[in-house]
C-alpha cells in the first residue's frame, strides 16, 4: 500500500495554515501547498487516511489549472520539486506529486459554487423553499435534474464548521459588486469548459466550487479545482434523474457514514479498510477518466 501522510513534516518552514486536507507553508513571499491524505466529511477530519489521495488531488488540480489557464489565470508557480528552493530538496519523498509552489494572494472570502444539476445542499434548499441561494427555480424539479441554466450559488467561507449558502446580493456586499460580477462570470465559464471535457469522457460534473485570490488586482484561481473533494462527478452511463446518483467523488464516504449510527456530533470512528480501499480506487478512477493517464 502507498505511504500515507497525515501531517506534512517540514520544520524549517513556517506553517501558514493547516486546512482540513492541505498544509500550507511560507516560502518567502510564496506559499508551498502540500496535500495530505486526510479526508473530511460533515465538518470533521476523519481519523483514517486515504492512500494516494493527496497526490490525486494535486495532479488532477494541476491538469485542470493548465486546461483552464486561458479562461482564468491561477496561482501555480511550479509543481516540479526540481524547481523548488534548495532547502526543500531533501523532502522530495514527501513533496513529489502532492505539492505546489504558488503565488501568495489575498483570498476572496467566498466559496464560489456553480451548479448545473440539482443535488446536495442545492436540492435540500429547493425542497424547503423552492430556491437555492436566493435563486427561484421552476417548480416540479426532481433530485439530480439538470437545471435549465447553470447557476452561481455562493457560500460564506467558514473557518470552522459548514459553509452556508448565501445570495448573490450578500456576496456583493462582502466583496463588492464589480468583483462579484466578475467572479460569477468566470466561474460559470470555467464550469462550462470543464463540463464539456468531462462529458466527452463519460462524466457529468453536477456541481463544483472554486476559490479565488487577488494579486495586484488580478483575479487568480487558487486552492484546487474540479477534484473529487470539490466537485460532484456522476457517470453519464448511469444517470437517471429523480434519485441520488452513483458518484466518483467524496460522496461515497458521506454515504457510508450516513449508513452508520454515527451522530455527526462526536468524533467519527476510523473507516473500515474496505471503505478506505474503495475510496482510494474511486479517486484514482476519476483521475484516470478525466486525464487519460493510467498512473500518477
Amino acid at each position: 500500500m502507498a505511504e500515507t501522510f497525515s501531517e506534512i513534516p517540514i520544520p524549517e518552514l513556517p506553517l501558514y495554515k493547516r486546512g482540513k486536507v492541505r498544509d500550507v507553508f511560507e516560502v518567502g513571499d510564496r506559499l508551498l501547498v502540500v496535500a495530505s491524505d486526510r479526508i473530511s466529511a460533515f465538518d470533521y477530519v476523519l481519523p483514517s487516511l486515504i492512500p494516494n489521495k493527496g497526490k490525486i488531488l494535486t495532479q488532477l488540480s494541476k491538469f485542470w489549472f493548465e486546461f483552464t489557464s486561458l479562461t482564468c489565470p491561477n496561482h501555480i508557480i511550479t509543481t516540479k520539486v526540481d524547481e523548488f528552493p534548495a532547502e526543500l530538496q531533501k523532502y522530495r519523498g514527501i513533496l513529489e506529486k502532492r505539492s505546489m509552489l504558488v503565488k501568495r494572494t489575498e483570498v476572496v472570502p467566498v466559496e464560489c459554487v456553480v451548479r448545473g444539476f440539482l443535488s446536495g445542499s442545492g436540492w435540500r434548499d429547493y425542497t424547503a423553499t423552492g430556491k437555492t441561494s436566493g435563486i427561484k427555480l421552476p417548480s416540479g424539479l426532481k433530485e439530480s435534474d439538470q437545471l435549465g441554466e447553470i447557476i452561481f450559488t455562493p457560500a460564506n467561507k467558514a473557518e470552522e464548521g459548514h459553509d452556508l449558502n448565501i445570495s448573490f446580493k450578500e456576496m456583493q456586499k462582502i466583496v463588492g459588486s464589480e468583483l462579484a460580477q466578475k467572479i460569477k462570470k468566470v466561474s460559470i465559464e470555467l464550469y462550462q469548459k470543464a463540463s464539456l471535457h468531462a462529458y466527452s469522457k463519460g462524466i457529468i460534473i453536477a456541481d463544483t466550487k472554486f476559490e479565488f485570490g487577488l494579486l495586484n488586482s488580478e483575479l487568480l484561481l487558487v486552492d484546487e479545482i474540479f477534484t473529487p473533494d470539490s466537485s460532484r462527478f456522476w457517470p453519464l452511463s448511469s444517470y437517471i434523474p429523480g434519485r441520488p446518483q452513483p458518484s466518483l467523488d467524496k460522496q461515497f464516504v458521506r454515504d457510508y457514514l450516513d449508513s452508520t449510527d454515527w451522530d455527526k456530533n462526536s468524533p467519527p470512528l476510523p473507516l473500515p479498510p474496505s471503505i478506505i480501499k474503495q475510496t482510494s480506487e474511486i479517486y484514482f478512477e476519476i483521475y484516470r477518466l478525466l486525464t487519460g493517464k493510467n498512473e500518477l
